[in-house]
């Protein structure tokens, strides 16, 4: 991990901007403290620099409760190598749903499942250099993004303690399997009238949830219309399970 730039907000929290590899990133830190911060890691769906002001938000409102956060950018975004397989999946997808047409399982698949594989273990690598920071301590809960790269991270990623899950993406059927592994505490947010979601599918996948504590918080509206309240709970689901 090499920081790249660093500022300093007025309520404290430092944000430094880095690489790992080839892989950009941020790393928000609250005001010190004694004790190492519990570890966020801020998913998202592509496009870092886009998404900044809604991830720097998150990231400083998780701050004020003592809470380290991590983002970095996903595979074929933003300024990282383009992923032809990648790009031609988005438009099959943008085209089908500019049709009004059904999104296939093909489509599907061929969107998601590469992603999984490569950001999954791009996050755990993340997760160690983040660690090794003396600032920086468990336990590690993991926020938003690509709803089937946090089930996989669930999975696989033995650290990870607790989940907020955004079910605002397309779902792979092989997904479900793996759900059905998960165990840590999640809280799943769906917005009811999201018109890039299939909401059946995503009350599936919250029933295939093998975690024996599961909350879903569903609210009215699209996409971008998740109210102030989600938020507020997500951030008291976390105070429970990583305080």
């Amino acid at each position: 991990m090499r920081f790249t730039s660093e500022q300093r907000f007025d309520d404290g929290v430092l944000e430094r901007e880095f690489t790992l590899g080839e892989i950009p990133g941020v790393l928000w830190t609250p005001p010190s403290s004694s004790a190492p911060a519990p570890l966020i890691l801020l998913g998202h769906p592509g496009g870092l620099r886009r998404m900044y002001p809604r991830l720097a938000a998150r990231a400083r409102q998780s701050a004020a409760d003592g809470f380290a956060s991590v983002t970095v950018e996903l595979p074929g975004s933003g300024d990282r190598p383009h992923w032809p397989a990648l790009e031609q999946a988005r438009a099959d997808l943008h085209r089908a749903m500019k049709a009004g047409e059904p999104v296939g399982e093909e489509i599907i698949d061929a969107l998601v499942l590469p992603l999984v594989e490569k950001a999954v273990p791009e996050w755990r690598d993340t997760l160690d250099a983040v660690l090794s920071l003396p600032e920086i301590g468990g336990p590690v809960g993991y926020s938003g993004g690509v709803i089937s790269i946090g089930t996989r991270l669930a999975v696989v990623e033995p650290r990870i303690s607790a989940a907020v899950l955004f079910a605002g993406s397309f779902v792979p059927r092989a997904m479900f399997e793996e759900a059905r592994q998960v165990t840590v505490p999640l809280h799943v947010l769906l917005q009811w009238d999201d018109e890039g979601n299939d909401r059946q599918s995503a009350l599936d996948l919250f029933d295939a949830f093998g975690s024996k504590e599961k909350t879903l918080n569903a609210n009215m509206g699209g996409h971008a219309g998740v109210p102030e309240s989600a938020g507020e709970a997500a951030a008291r689901f976390f105070t429970r399970h990583l305080r």
